[in-house]
C-alpha cells in the first residue's frame, strides 16, 4: 500500500487521509458536495465554485480527461476537489490533459482515496463548514488552528467578474444583449449566441448608464459565487433597469432579482449541487431534470407585497426554483438551463427572445 501524502481535515475535527494530486499547496475553504456523475470539467471551471472544496459523490473522476474546448471560464477559481478515485488514464479521443495535469496547471489542490460517502453524510447532517487539504504529516492541532484562523473570502465578484467589457458576436444577429458578469459561464453566452444574440459582457458593478449606452434589447444576469448580500450593487442596477428592458436571471442573478424587490435570501444547510434535480414548471406541470449549484435560496415568506410570482419549484424540498414579474418583464430561475437536456429548458431562452421581440414591436 502506498503512503498517504495529503489529508482532508474538517472544521468538526474529523480527518480523512488520502493521496494528493494537482497543486501541492494547502487550501482552506468551504466544503460542499456535488452529485453529478459526469461534467467534472464544467464543475471545475464554473466560477460559482470559487473558493469551495467540492466533494464529488460519484466514485470515479477523470476517466474521460479534460478538453480544451469545454471550459466554462478562462481562469478557474475552485478551492479544491475531493474524489474517491482519480483516473489518470482517460479514454476519450478528444482529451488533451489528465485531471492531475489540469489541476497542476490550474494550481488547484485535490485529494483522492478518501471515503466520499462518509464526508457527504457529514455535510448533509451538519451542513457546509470550513475544511482544509493539507500535507499528511501536518499535526491535527496545527491543521485545526489553520482552519480556525482562516476567514473565508467575501465579495468574490471583485475577483472573478471581468474588469472591462468584452464581446461575443454571432453572424446575422437579431438581438443585442448585455450580460452582467457575476461569474458567468461560457455556455450561457454560447446559448445566447445560438439564439441570434450578440452579447456584451460587462463587469458586475457597471452602472445603469454604462449598460444602456450599449443600446441593448435585453439584460442577462449571470450565475456567480458567494453570498448575494455581497452583490448589493447589482440589485441597485436591477431596480434602475427593470420595466425598461426584458431581464433574464439565473442562479445568483435569480437571487439578486428577488432581493431587488425586497425579498430575503436564506443560506441553505448544504445547498443544491448536482445535475439531477427535479424541478416543476408550475405553468404546465411539466417536470424538468436540471443542474443546480447554489447554497442560498429565496425566502418564500418575504415575497408577499412584491409583484413576484413563483414559476418553478424544486421537488426535493419544495424551495423556489423560478420567479417572474411580468409587469416589469423580469423572470429568473434557480438552476442552469444551459446544462439541461437539449429540449428541456431552451424554452427559457426562447421566452427571453420573445420578450425582446415584443418590446421592440411595442
Amino acid at each position: 500500500m502506498k503512503s498517504f501524502t495529503k489529508k482532508l481535515v474538517l472544521e468538526n475535527g474529523k480527518e480523512f487521509p488520502g493521496y494528493g494530486f494537482g497543486s501541492k499547496r494547502t487550501t482552506v475553504c468551504e466544503i460542499v458536495f456535488n452529485t453529478s456523475m459526469v461534467g467534472y470539467q464544467e464543475i471545475v471551471s464554473d466560477p460559482t465554485y470559487t473558493d469551495q472544496i467540492v466533494v464529488m459523490t460519484y466514485p470515479l473522476m477523470g476517466n474521460y480527461g479534460f478538453m480544451d474546448e469545454d471550459y466554462e471560464s478562462k481562469f478557474p477559481s475552485m478551492g479544491g476537489m475531493v474524489v474517491r478515485e482519480c483516473c489518470d488514464a482517460p479514454s476519450n479521443f478528444r482529451y488533451t490533459k489528465t485531471m492531475n495535469e489540469t489541476f497542476e496547471e490550474l494550481d488547484i489542490p485535490a485529494i483522492s482515496g478518501v471515503d466520499t460517502r462518509m464526508i457527504t453524510r457529514i455535510i448533509r447532517n451538519e451542513g457546509t463548514q470550513k475544511a482544509a487539504i493539507v500535507d499528511y504529516d501536518m499535526s491535527h492541532e496545527e491543521a485545526m488552528e489553520l482552519i480556525r484562523r482562516t476567514e473565508l473570502r467575501r465579495n468574490m465578484l471583485e475577483c472573478i467578474s471581468c474588469k472591462k467589457r468584452w464581446f461575443s458576436r454571432t453572424p446575422n444577429h437579431k438581438w443585442d444583449v448585455v450580460a452582467i458578469d457575476c461569474g458567468i459561464k461560457y455556455s450561457f453566452i454560447r446559448q445566447l449566441n445560438a439564439k441570434g444574440c450578440n452579447v456584451t459582457i460587462v463587469p458586475y458593478n457597471s452602472t445603469p448608464e454604462d449598460i444602456m449606452a450599449f443600446n441593448p434589447d435585453g439584460i442577462f444576469l449571470s450565475n456567480g459565487p458567494g453570498n448575494p448580500a455581497d452583490a448589493a450593487v447589482v440589485c441597485d442596477t436591477i431596480k434602475a433597469l427593470r420595466g425598461k428592458l426584458p431581464i433574464f436571471g439565473v442562479d445568483l442573478g435569480h437571487q439578486l432579482i428577488a432581493m431587488s424587490y425586497g425579498a430575503n435570501i436564506s443560506k441553505m444547510k448544504f445547498g443544491h449541487r448536482g445535475a439531477n434535480h427535479p424541478v416543476k414548471y408550475l405553468d404546465n406541470g411539466k417536470i424538468e431534470i436540471v443542474a443546480q449549484n447554489h447554497g442560498y435560496v429565496v425566502d418564500e415568506s418575504t415575497l408577499a407585497g412584491t409583484p413576484l410570482t413563483i414559476t418553478h419549484r424544486n421537488l426535493l424540498d419544495n424551495t423556489i426554483a423560478g420567479i417572474e414579474a411580468p409587469v416589469d418583464k423580469v423572470f429568473s430561475v434557480q438552476y442552469q438551463p444551459d446544462c439541461t437536456p437539449e429540449a428541456s429548458s431552451t424554452y427559457l431562452f426562447d421566452k427571453f427572445i420573445k420578450m425582446m421581440e415584443d418590446q421592440k414591436n411595442a
